[in-house]
């Protein structure tokens, strides 16, 4: 994964993140989806996130990773 830096970061439009309102969770890459997955489940465990904000972070990193098509 490439680093993501200040200046990459501020140019990100607020539909690359998982939390647009807040600019939180990028997921720009599968990578970076994959890592918003991961941190999110951490927070809500640390109860720094609700069930609900893990949820939109699940589904966008999910669309991003390919895993929301229909079967």
């Amino acid at each position: 994964m490439t680093a993501l830096t200040t200046k990459r970061r501020k140019a990100l439009p607020k539909a690359e993140f998982a939390l647009p309102g807040k600019r939180a969770y990028p997921v720009d890459t599968k990578a970076r989806a994959a890592n918003a997955k991961a941190r999110a489940t951490q927070m809500l465990s640390k109860g720094k996130l609700s069930t609900s904000q893990k949820a939109q972070i699940d589904k966008k990193a999910n669309k991003v990773l390919g895993k929301n098509k229909k079967k």
